[in-house]
C-alpha cells in the first residue's frame, strides 16, 4: 500500500541521516575532514556493529 511505501522511504531516510550524524561526530572527534569519510564504509561498520550486537538502542552512553 502507499502508506507502507512512505513508511519504508522515511525509514531509509532516517537511517541515512543517523549514519551521516555518526560520521560527522566521528570526524569531529578524530580531527578528520567529514567529506573524506566513506558513507559505504560507515554503513558496513554500522551493519556489522548491529549484527554483532555491539549496538543497543536502550544502552545509555
Amino acid at each position: 500500500s502507499p502508506e507502507l511505501i512512505y513508511q519504508e522511504i522515511w525509514g531509509h531516510l532516517c537511517c541515512h541521516y543517523a549514519i551521516r550524524v555518526l560520521m560527522a561526530d566521528t570526524a569531529e572527534h578524530s580531527g578528520h575532514d567529514p567529506d573524506r569519510i566513506s558513507f559505504v564504509a560507515a554503513l558496513r561498520i554500522a551493519r556489522h556493529s548491529v549484527a554483532k550486537g555491539d549496538f543497543s538502542p536502550s544502552r545509555n552512553s
